[in-house]
C-alpha cells in the first residue's frame, strides 16, 4: 500500500522505516481507513515473537553460565558470577515489561536449555554427555539469587 511521506510514496516493501513512521502518523490521526492495517498487524506479531526469542535469549546465557558453574568449579570467577547474576536481573526486567510471557516459561526453558547446553559443550571443550541430556533445574530455581548448582559428581 502506497503512503505519503514528505519524500513521496513509501510502501512496506520498498521503506519499512518510511512505511513505519507514516503509518504510526495515520493512526495517530486516527486515520485508519488510510493505514495499512494488515502489514501493521503483522509487525506487531512479529514485535511479539521478538520479545519472546529475548527471553530463550536471556534465558540461554544464563543457562549456558550454570551448566559452566557447575561442571567447572575450578574456573569459577567474578565474570561468571556477574553475568549470571545480570541474566537474573534481566530476565525479571524483562517478564516484568512482559507479563504475558509467564505461561510460556516452560516451552521456553526447553528451548533455551537445549541451545544452552550445546553451547556449553562448545564453550568448555567438554563432551555434551557431561551435562545433563534434560534441565536440571525449574525456571525459579535458575533465577534465584541464592541458587548456585553444586559442582557435578564425578
Amino acid at each position: 500500500m502506497d503512503t505519503l511521506h514528505p519524500a513521496g510514496p513509501v510502501t512496506y516493501e520498498r521503506d519499512f522505516y518510511g512505511w513505519a513512521m507514516a503509518q504510526a502518523r495515520l493512526l495517530r490521526a486516527g486515520r485508519l481507513d488510510a493505514a495499512d492495517i494488515e502489514n501493521i498487524a503483522d509487525e506487531i506479531e512479529s514485535m511479539g515473537r521478538s520479545e519472546k526469542r529475548e527471553l530463550v535469549s536471556r534465558l540461554t546465557m544464563l543457562m549456558v553460565h550454570l551448566l559452566k558453574w557447575q561442571v567447572q568449579p575450578s574456573h569459577r570467577g567474578k565474570s561468571w558470577r556477574l553475568t549470571v547474576e545480570n541474566q537474573r536481573d534481566d530476565l525479571q526486567d524483562h517478564l516484568a515489561d512482559n507479563p504475558s510471557l509467564k505461561p510460556l516459561l516452560g516451552e521456553v526453558l526447553l528451548s533455551a536449555y537445549r541451545r544452552a547446553r550445546r553451547k556449553a559443550a562448545i564453550e568448555t571443550g567438554l563432551d555434551p554427555q557431561v551435562f545433563p541430556a534434560t534441565c536440571p533445574w525449574t525456571y525459579d530455581q535458575a533465577v534465584d539469587a541464592d541458587f548456585w548448582p553444586d559442582p557435578s559428581p564425578g
